[in-house]
């Protein structure tokens, strides 16, 4: 039989391997933070991304001219998702072999990328991002439910 001291011992173990796991995270966040999308000054992607990115702020998410200006830096495009794993295409099974980090920074990504487009709305680039990569109702809802929170820390997004 244990003792209420070997219970607490016990409870207070769980909690700093909680603990330990959560900075752990944490830590990788942050560094993905830090590094997120620097191969874009690669000389691979910079010049198309330099000529793509005004235009892109200009056009709705996954409209045709969208589509077409992406076709035109298409070799840029390939090196930038083969190199930063918070895109689905970085994975051969997509977004089912994205990692709980992976996932938040890409769903970052796409709150700030609404930010710079006309009429963005994460609800919206969520659903058309659904369809894009597969994804299942499970992680569907677990971005909306996170968008949703994120709505009451920062007031309304687009």
């Amino acid at each position: 039989m244990m003792s209420d001291q070997d219970v607490r011992d016990q409870m207070n173990h769980h909690i700093s391997r909680v603990l330990f796991f959560l900075d752990m995270a944490i830590l990788e966040i942050q560094r993905r933070g830090e590094i997120h999308d620097l191969s874009k000054f690669d000389p691979v992607e910079f010049d198309s991304f330099a000529r793509a990115i005004p235009r892109l702020t200009e056009v709705s998410y996954l409209s045709d001219e969208y589509r077409e200006i992406l076709k035109e830096i298409k070799d840029a495009v390939t090196h930038h998702n083969s190199h930063n794993r918070h895109h689905p295409e970085f994975f051969p099974d997509g977004i089912n072999g994205m990692n709980l980090i992976d996932l938040l920074e890409m769903f970052c990504d796409w709150m700030a990328a609404i930010e710079r487009n006309p009429g963005g709305n994460i609800q919206d680039s969520i659903d058309k991002n659904t369809e894009r990569f597969n994804m299942g109702p499970v992680v569907k809802s677990i971005l909306e439910n996170t968008a949703l929170w994120m709505h009451t820390l920062r007031g309304p997004v687009s």
